[in-house]
């Protein structure tokens, strides 16, 4: 191949003799024929055995798998062409037979697994991050040894004896690793058994140490030295020591000095292989991934004070307290217990120790992720305030900074040239052509909010600043910024008693923003007036009196020759003045009101102004003309001067403050960011020739493209429509929008008003949810963003001091928008993955015609998109009709879309892959340039934001400390749906503290961000030669984004974080939503666990960056696991104390309390299961960007929404999927939706939902809390332990009754009436063969017992041991009966059985009796029942009298048989299930 491939480039020539190297050319199909659809056949095979992700991992061959193949040398065995009866393409295609378990590849010949196996165990756990369980094990061992210790202090730890027990750590480490070798297959099995042999000669010889240091303070450098000085009569043994020795000496050495392991470990040299073999990967990724040693330096002093508090705390609260009643809990003798106990003899009470210390060791190894949320929140606060995030975070400090902006965003956002820049470093004041680029993008930004309605056309004019300032001699702010300034200037004045200038003048210039409306409003008030006269003695007039202004100023006798008291008539005949010149009123009025401003100026203010008139009057040789008559009306038609005159009667009129201008609190909050990002560290912007180009990528299915009328007229349940919601939801954006289209409607024809009003709407709306539409708007500010930077680079002076919307008026604008279009088109593509275009192209479906319309309307509006799509056609192939695929590239054309590229495919993408992920791969050959943006289907942009894009490429070029440029850029967020609900608030905060607090630290210091979803930058040159941007293995690569920053890494990639820039992002709005997301991201995350790319970081990560990588992905969902574990293990110990009387004997012998330490560790486990560990980060954030108050606000306000039941409740659905996912798999893909409004859900659709993951494992937790209450009431009083029993019931009633909490009018009657009807309807209903889950309660359970029939054996087997757990409670009820006259043998528990089968038996006979009985025989029937009822009220009644049954007993049954009755269902299933399989 590669001699085909060098003839090929050599045009099949050889340099020599001429010859080619192959007799005939091939056709421009055969790689695809040769190379491509023959693998493409072997992996569409094995994704057949996958059984639509049903099947084991362990029994097909993935994506990964047929890579990584290629990695080696075997793939030469195919040789070329490539031999199709190879090993590799053999395959079975047999069908299963029937005793062949689901989850097992087909019979007959097939490859293995390439470097790894997927096994579904949670055991991948330990397997990935055995360092850190070994740490953590060995930890624990130390620190209960030391507190075991007679003096429990940790001074015992230097005590000979402690010590020496201590260091049996190293046995137990060896044994921790021969475990995790066995895990690895014979090379890892034969090193750890090495490893123990080592350890255990190790261990003899630190005692020997130990025993000569002891009696010798210098025994230790003896026993070395005599070690080395007779190194020849040493045995073996001793040899293995030192060679186990050699590699740990070498790679703690290795750990400081990163840059020389990471020039170790790629180097393919023998003798550092050699060297290396412990720890160079086998494989060419994941070798050298080591930071530079100050990022090093930085995440382990974090790692070492976070252990610190970690292991102190465990130390101090969860150990050492507990040691003395462990201790003494195994002296007790125990007789008397009430049940029947099987192992009465077992010493130490070793069943009480393991019931206490169980939470406790759950605790120990879950409560790192606790420390870790606390100091990430610290840390990333202080580098976020570092980082300048936050500062200018509402207008009023918007304005006190304001007068910086210019100056920052030249800085920052406007490349100069070399000249330029050497007279801008000398020069500390803005020049004009500074302002007037920084008006034309502040202009434009206000512009854009405004097109988005996000404010008023009087918002707009007070937020517009004048393109420029030239005819002025001060900086013309923003309007907004000066409003009211000379209302209150005029009032000083009027008011002021003083007769100094000086005086005055200090109150005026003591606010820069008065001093430059003054100056400003003197300046253009004489322009107006002086272009407006045309008489020349007029206009000596004005100037006598401009200079009467400026000679009395400069000589100090200002006040002495001007009235101040008469200036509020003086403004109010200008106010009127200037707005007559506005609203063209007629000319006498305006000729009326400007000789009444003059009469006031020269008669009233000025103390000797008549005397200016006269002498001009003088000059004019006896003409008797009036005047201020001759004046210049025209100027009335001139843009500029009405821009002015406009300006000026703002600066005038508006007296409020400018605090409360924009109104809308989105405006407001994009405006502060934008300002605020131009004083944080942004790269300087280069020019756009010399930028980066880059493409924007984004997957499209069949969501939402622009809403129709229909649907935003259709009303739910309770008569809601769509329009509605939103115009409740936005008033103040739908009064802007209506303000906006009046004067657009009144200008079209009568007959297509509506028409156009409602096309309006449907943009309005869709521009408010999660549209494609509404993606597309805003990817195209990138386009506008450089057609603007090419403008403000390119053209002159007289262009930029005129204005980018002025530019039409220049003779060669057509020439220069040709070619900034050009310039933009060259930097900037857009490509739109809709994977479906072609088939909705071609459907009948109503909704499928829509979409493809509306995508062709977007194409034809915005000539830069491209929608790539797959093309499925079928075509005649020697007379059978075969299917063929193409990835297509089509453009908007006049009327219809024109196809650009067409590639064939050897099939279709979506049947071998994820289909997201497959989406994005087909595409990403059509993108260009050197970056590379993904960005969601549910994403939005901002104008202001686009044109921060160069600064941000510049991050690929951008030199830093390590070697490694980035190839993977992360920006941060902004939720726009956390208005739509209070749960969307909740989300929405807790994803602004994610993608801002949360991965600006995992990017720096801890060096472990990846790819979390969009709106990512790749560097697509890196990414397209090393695997793409999407890894699509079915299952396994469920959440497809994080594996791009996984592959990346080990790659020798590197990932960072950046704030200065922020794209927009939905979310789901609904309870139900939000949960399927969650799942989907839970049962990924149990993907993750299982893969090789955890495997190998966790591996090939230091030791300190494996811990950040694990505590910041699989670990935290992994934590969430062990905190509902914690509560059932330590439900279940209560009750196994209080039901067998064992806690009212400890506590009762010898006076011995309770111990706190139990309640204390518990405790710590609330704070994770409040969700206060996630509102942490959250409160840190909205501290640091809108300031304490209203973090604290905030705060208290979710609470009060009950924020932390909601967090209560996701925690159940994260440890539930997560765990299932891991053990069993099978998980069907929930879209989540993205509807706008939120209705109510029935109870039937909460049931389905919430059963397993919620419902029943919250009634479990009811029925253990009642019994430990019940039981054990008078024996634990603490304030600790009733927070605990506080905490557990608020996670049940979480459980229990947050679905109808946050359900739309959950608490509505006729709702709930008609729910109930609803469910009992379902519930009825029977299943079978095409009966939706939705529609039968059978058919769902079915569903919901899916995963165990495609299950491995060891998955049935413990989901039956677990199901065992439920008879426990009717064997310790049956005890506490007062019917049981305290016996305790075992005659009570079969005679409880009997009662129940007795009670089941007689359920069934009447089921029977009432299906078969005929007619005839009803009479008989109902006399039976009745008989049967008697007898048992008898029965019943005569227990009661004998008092031998009490009503407690009644109940406490009802407790006892409820578990049991769902243990025989859960354990018969399975049953049923093995004997199926």
């Amino acid at each position: 191949m590669a001699h085909e491939v060098h003839g090929v480039l050599f045009s099949n020539l050889h340099p020599i003799s001429g010859e080619t190297y192959q007799e005939a050319a091939r056709d421009e199909e055969s790689f695809l024929r040769e190379v491509i659809t023959p693998i493409y056949q072997v992996l569409l095979k094995e994704v057949k055995r996958n059984k639509g992700g049903k099947a084991s991992h362990s029994g097909w061959r993935n994506y990964d798998d047929l890579n990584e193949y290629f990695w080696s040398d075997r793939c030469l065995k195919l040789g070329w062409p490539m031999n199709l009866k190879a090993d590799f393409f053999i395959h079975s295609d047999s069908v299963q037979t029937g005793n062949e378990r689901v989850n097992q590849a087909g019979a007959g010949k097939r490859k293995p697994k390439t470097n790894f196996v997927e096994v579904r165990t949670f055991l991948h756990l330990y397997r990935s991050f055995n360092r850190m369980w070994i740490f953590f094990i060995l930890a624990f061992q130390a620190m209960l040894i030391v507190a075991w210790s007679p003096s429990g202090s940790l001074a015992a730890f230097f005590d000979a004896d402690v010590f020496r027990i201590v260091l049996s750590i190293f046995i137990t480490s060896a044994f921790l690793n021969l475990f995790q070798g066995a895990s690895l297959g014979f090379h890892g099995a034969l090193s750890s058994s090495l490893y123990l042999l080592c350890s255990h000669s190790g261990y003899s010889s630190y005692l020997e140490c130990l025993e000569d240091s002891v009696q010798n303070p210098t025994g230790l450098v003896k026993f070395f030295g005599s070690w080395a000085g007779d190194w020849r009569n040493h045995s073996f043994y001793d040899y293995a020591v030192a060679l186990y020795l050699i590699p740990n000496i070498l790679s703690a050495i290795l750990f400081f000095l990163p840059p020389l392991r990471r020039h170790m470990e790629r180097s393919n040299w023998r003798v550092l292989t050699l060297i290396m073999w412990w720890a160079q990967p086998k494989l060419y990724i994941g070798r050298g991934m080591h930071e530079d040693m100050f990022s090093l330096l930085k995440y382990t002093l974090f790692w070492i004070m976070l252990l610190i508090s970690k292991l102190a705390f465990s130390y101090y609260v969860e150990i050492l307290p507990l040691v003395e009643p462990t201790q003494l809990i195994m002296e007790i003798p125990i007789d008397n217990y009430q049940w029947h106990e099987f192992f009465p003899n077992v010493t130490h009470n070793i069943g009480v120790v393991i019931t206490i210390w169980a939470p406790i060791i759950l605790v120990y190894f879950m409560d790192a992720q606790i420390w870790y949320a606390i100091y990430s929140t610290l840390f990333g606060g202080i580098h976020g305030a570092f980082s300048h995030v936050g500062e200018i975070r509402t207008l009023g400090m918007l304005r006190s900074r304001f007068e910086a902006v210019p100056s920052a965003f030249k800085n920052r956002l406007a490349p100069l040239a070399k000249e330029d820049s050497k007279r801008e470093h000398r020069e500390r004041l803005l020049d004009r052509k500074t302002i007037a680029k920084f008006s034309q993008v502040w202009n434009e930004f206000i512009y854009s909010m405004r097109m988005e309605d996000l404010i008023s056309n009087r918002d707009r004019d007070l937020l517009l600043v004048p393109y420029s300032s030239g005819d002025v001699s001060v900086v013309q702010w923003p309007p907004f910024l000066l409003a009211s300034k000379i209302p209150i200037a005029l009032d000083m004045a009027k008011d002021f008693k003083g007769k100094d200038d000086d005086d005055l003048f200090k109150k005026i210039t003591s606010d820069d923003y008065m001093h430059s409306a003054v100056i400003e409003c003197y300046e253009t008030l004489r322009d107006i007036i002086y272009a407006l006269l045309e008489d020349e003695s007029d206009r000596m007039i004005l100037r006598n009196i401009c200079y009467e202004v400026e000679q009395s100023i400069e000589h100090n006798r200002f006040l002495n020759r001007f009235k101040m008291s008469e200036l509020p008539q003086l403004s109010e005949k200008l106010e009127k003045f200037l707005k007559l010149l506005l609203e063209n009123f007629s000319e006498p009025q305006i000729i009326n009101v400007l000789q009444d401003i003059m009469e006031i100026i020269t008669q009233d203010i000025m103390v000797d102004g008549h005397e200016i008139l006269e002498g001009v009057h003088h000059t004019q040789d006896g003409k008797t003309e009036q005047s201020f008559e001759r004046l210049a009306f025209q100027l009335v038609l001139n843009k500029s001067w009405r821009e002015k005159v406009f300006r000026l009667h703002l600066l005038l009129t508006v007296k409020e403050s400018a605090i409360n201008v924009p109104q809308n609190l989105e405006a407001c909050r994009r405006i502060t960011f934008f300002a605020n990002s131009l004083f944080m560290n942004m790269p300087k912007a280069p020019k756009v020739q010399n930028m980066l180009s880059f493409s924007v990528l984004t997957p499209y299915y069949k969501e939402d493209v622009l809403y129709s009328e229909d649907e935003l007229k259709k009303e739910n349940e309770d008569g809601i429509s769509t329009l509605f919601y939103l115009q409740k939801i936005y008033p103040d954006e739908w009064t802007n929008f209506l303000e906006r289209i009046k004067d657009v409607i009144k200008e079209s024809k009568e007959e297509n008003r509506e028409k156009e009003k409602m096309e309006f709407i449907r943009h309005w709306v869709s521009y408010r949810g999660q549209t494609l539409a509404r993606t597309v708007r805003g990817m195209m500010y990138y386009k506008q963003a450089l057609e603007l930077q090419c403008f403000l680079e390119f053209a002159d002076d007289e262009a930029i001091l005129g204005g980018y919307r002025n530019f039409e008026i220049f003779e060669d604008h057509k020439v220069f928008q040709d070619r900034a279009q050009a310039l933009a088109d060259l930097k900037f593509t857009y490509v739109v993955s809709c994977q479906v275009y072609g088939n909705q192209k071609k459907s009948d479906d109503a909704r499928d015609r829509s979409c493809y319309i509306n995508i062709l309307n977007l194409m034809l509006t915005n000539p830069s998109l491209r929608v790539a799509y797959i093309d499925e056609r079928e075509e005649t192939i020697q007379g059978k009709s075969q299917k063929f695929y193409y990835s297509v590239l089509v453009k908007g054309g006049e009327k219809l879309d024109e196809e650009i590229y067409r590639i064939k495919l050897p099939g279709r993408p979506v049947d071998v892959g994820e289909g997201k992920a497959e989406n994005q791969n087909h595409a990403i050959i059509f993108t260009r340039g050197e970056a590379l943006q993904t960005i969601d289907m549910n994403q939005d942009n901002y104008f202001e934001e686009a044109f921060k894009m160069r600064n941000v490429l510049e991050e690929f070029l951008k030199k830093r400390r390590s070697q490694r440029k980035p190839t993977i850029l992360g920006l941060r967020e902004h939720l726009f749906t956390g208005s739509f609900s209070s749960l969307a608030q909740f989300v929405s905060n807790q994803e602004t503290s994610f993608v801002t607090i949360g991965q600006r630290f995992l990017a720096n210091p801890l060096r472990v961000r990846f790819h979390y979803g969009h709106p990512d930058i790749f560097d697509r040159i890196f990414h397209i030669t090393r695997g793409g941007i999407s890894k699509a293995s079915r299952g396994i690569n469920l959440n497809e984004h994080i594996f791009a920053g996984f592959n990346s890494t080990q790659r020798g990639g590197c990932i960072t974080h950046h704030e200065y820039i922020q794209v927009g992002k939905g979310s789901d709005v609904r309870m139900n939503q939000l949960t399927a997301f969650e799942a989907r991201l839970a049962t990924g995350n149990g993907e993750q666990t299982l893969s090789r790319d955890v495997y190998r970081l966790g591996q090939q990560f230091d030791f300190c960056r494996m811990l950040s990588f694990y505590f910041t992905t699989v670990g935290s969902y992994f934590s969430s696991m062990l905190t509902v574990l914690v509560v059932y293990v330590f439900l279940y110990g209560r009750m196994y104390l209080v039901l067998g009387g064992v806690e009212k004997e400890i506590i009762t012998y010898l006076g011995i309390q309770q111990s706190k330490a139990l309640e204390e560790a518990l405790a710590t486990q609330s704070i994770f299961q409040f969700g206060l560990l996630i509102m942490l980060p959250m409160v840190m954030e909205i501290d640091l960007e809108k300031g304490f108050r209203t973090a604290l606000s905030d705060f208290i306000i979710m609470q009060l929404q009950l924020v932390s039941v909601f967090f209560t409740f996701q925690l159940g659905t994260k440890a539930h999927h997560f765990g299932r996912k891991i053990l069993h798999g099978g998980y069907s893909y929930r879209a989540s939706g993205r509807g706008l409004v939120v209705f109510h859900a029935k109870f039937a659709e909460n049931y389905r939902l919430y059963s397993r993951s919620h419902f029943v494992k919250g009634l479990e937790l009811l029925i253990l809390l009642i019994i430990y209450e019940a039981y054990g009431q008078s024996y634990h009083t603490s304030d600790l332990d009733r927070f605990i029993s506080f905490s557990i019931w608020f996670l049940v009633a979480s459980w229990l009754f947050a679905p109808f909490v946050f359900n739309a009018s959950g608490f509505e009657w006729q709702k709930t009436v008609d729910d109930w009807a609803d469910w009992k309807t379902w519930m009825g209903n029977r299943g079978g063969i095409g009966i939706s889950p939705d529609k039968s309660w059978e058919s769902w359970w079915d569903r919901e017992q899916e995963h165990l029939k495609y299950t491995n054996i060891r998955g049935r087997l413990l989901e039956m041991i677990l199901a065992l757990r439920f008879f426990v409670y009717q064997y310790g009820i049956v005890y506490n009966l007062h019917i049981a006259q305290h016996s305790k043998g075992l005659l009570i528990y079969g005679l409880s059985w009997l009662v129940m089968a007795i009670a089941v038996l007689n359920l069934m006979i009447w089921q029977i009796l009432r299906r078969r009985v005929h007619n005839n025989l009803q009479v008989l029937f109902r006399i039976f029942k009745g008989v049967m009822f008697l007898g048992f009220m008898s029965i019943g009644t005569l227990l009661f009298v004998l008092r031998w049954l009490t009503i407690s007993d009644l109940f406490a049954a009802i407790l006892a048989v409820m578990p049991t009755g769902w243990a025989l269902l859960l354990v018969s299933f399975k049953i049923l299930q093995i004997l199926k399989s």
